[in-house]
């Protein structure tokens, strides 16, 4: 009897051994996804060697290919990206994970649909996009005592089912904690696990996501270039995002997305970012050191805003722009670099021009009047899961926004572009954590002109 057991136990021993070792931590899902190209990101063990992606269009198995990945030994965390060429336009494709050969089952989709090739051949495809910014996920043995400030994140699984043809996270896209801010193992770490958690993969893989970065992504609570790690923190971003660029020269994250005809200017505010105490001017001028996108970046979105011939064009920020009855961290306390963006809206007579920003833990649009010129609108979607920062002060009663735009709970932004050409709408829902629209707002390509 006892022989018998001994064997029982020697096969069931061996039989979990023989099983192979969960070695997904993260994904699979797609992203920058053009006409004819793809990249696929997971994130796996470091138990692991191989990873492979098969693909195929849609109800054509047969048709499959496969690129594979060898995963680079000696690192702790390995997130990989593998880039699918030469594929057909306007193609819905499924795709599978391979780790060690070993198909990754998950449960959700995984597929894509390339872009179509609409110019010249028919009108601007009309599209939806989400956006919102402020994600903090409770890890209790980390996080500062007392009430966590992370709140109900099954606010992305309505946004999965919102939605989308592409999301946005608009900054703070995981919040690096007091053990994370002196290493590069640390903000990777915290990139990694919240990446992982499960309430964000069917999200993910529902729609491309593109990211632009704020402080606590960056680095610690209002951190700029001074910040030491900022070279790796850029590093672990880019390991962590899909962006079809990471700013120029190796510095900075800034990129630019195209989608039918918007152009949306993905910008950094962190990687050249002055700090905030520094004087906003000296002697009665602007101070010439006190830069906000600084002097690469500025030159690249006036270049790329000249460039554009978008009905609408997006910039992308994670601190408001606009509002200048903020005491909280806002371009306008930058004025050397918001002087020269305005002054050259202005001259260069920039149409179609609506900011888009994070950080302020509520939401709400910011209306600019100027002279002789149409009005510029920033709007502020925030936060995801973080906690609720209601306005307070001169801001309560802000001439400046819009009725009916602020929301002081969490939200995130559900954005569409429709209409003829010449006449296209961009209209926003602003939508709380169970689907219910709490505010709306819309503008029109004429009003921008």
């Amino acid at each position: 009897m006892r022989y018998i057991l001994f064997l029982l136990s020697f096969f069931f021993s061996e039989t979990l051994l023989s099983q192979p070792a969960n070695r997904l931590h993260a994904g699979p899902w797609a992203g920058n996804i053009t006409t004819r190209t793809a990249v696929i990101w997971a994130e796996v063990s470091p138990a692991s060697k191989f990873v492979a992606v098969k693909f195929y269009p849609a109800g054509k198995p047969t048709n499959a290919l496969t690129v594979t990945h060898t995963v680079e030994s000696g690192q702790s965390f390995y997130p990989v990206k593998i880039e699918l060429n030469g594929l057909a336009m306007n193609t819905t494709y499924k795709y599978d994970l391979l780790i060690d050969n070993v198909l990754q089952k998950v449960n959700f989709k995984t597929t894509f649909t390339t872009l179509d090739l609409w110019q010249w051949r028919k009108p601007a495809p009309d599209f939806t996009f989400l956006a919102g910014s402020c994600a903090y996920f409770n890890e209790s043995v980390f996080d500062r005592p007392g009430k966590p400030y992370g709140g109900d994140s099954s606010i992305f699984e309505t946004m999965a089912a919102a939605g989308g043809d592409f999301h946005i996270w608009m900054g703070d896209n995981w919040y690096t904690r007091e053990v994370d801010f002196y290493s590069p193992w640390g903000l990777q770490y915290r990139a990694s696990h919240d990446r992982g958690l499960p309430v964000l993969q069917k999200f993910m893989a529902s729609m491309p996501q593109y990211a632009i970065w704020d402080d606590h992504d960056f680095g610690p609570d209002n951190s700029g270039k001074s910040y030491q790690l900022r070279n790796e923190s850029r590093e672990v971003f880019m390991k962590y995002s899909l962006n079809p660029t990471y700013g120029e020269n190796g510095k900075g994250v800034y990129s630019k997305v195209t989608y039918s005809d918007v152009d949306f200017f993905l910008t950094d505010d962190r990687f050249f970012r002055a700090e905030e105490d520094l004087a906003d001017s000296v002697y009665g001028h602007p101070n010439m050191n006190k830069t906000y996108f600084g002097e690469q970046q500025m030159d690249w979105l006036f270049n790329a805003l000249l460039y554009s011939k978008a009905a609408f064009k997006i910039i992308v920020t994670g601190s408001q722009v606009l509002n200048n009855m903020s005491t909280s961290e806002n371009m306008h306390r930058y004025p050397r670099e918001y002087n020269d963006l305005m002054n050259f809206i202005s001259s260069q007579q920039i149409t179609g021009v609506i900011f888009m920003s994070g950080d302020r833990h509520h939401s709400e649009v910011i209306k600019l009047n100027r002279q002789d010129k149409y009005p510029l609108y920033d709007i502020t979607l925030s936060p995801y899961t973080a906690g609720i920062s209601k306005v307070r002060g001169q801001e309560i009663n802000n001439p400046q926004r819009l009725e009916g735009t602020l929301v002081e709970e969490q939200n995130f932004g559900k954005i569409s572009v429709s209409g003829l050409k010449g006449n296209r709408i961009f209209s926003l829902a602003i939508i709380g954590i169970k689907g219910t629209t709490l505010g709306r707002w819309s503008v029109t390509e004429k009003d921008l002109q």
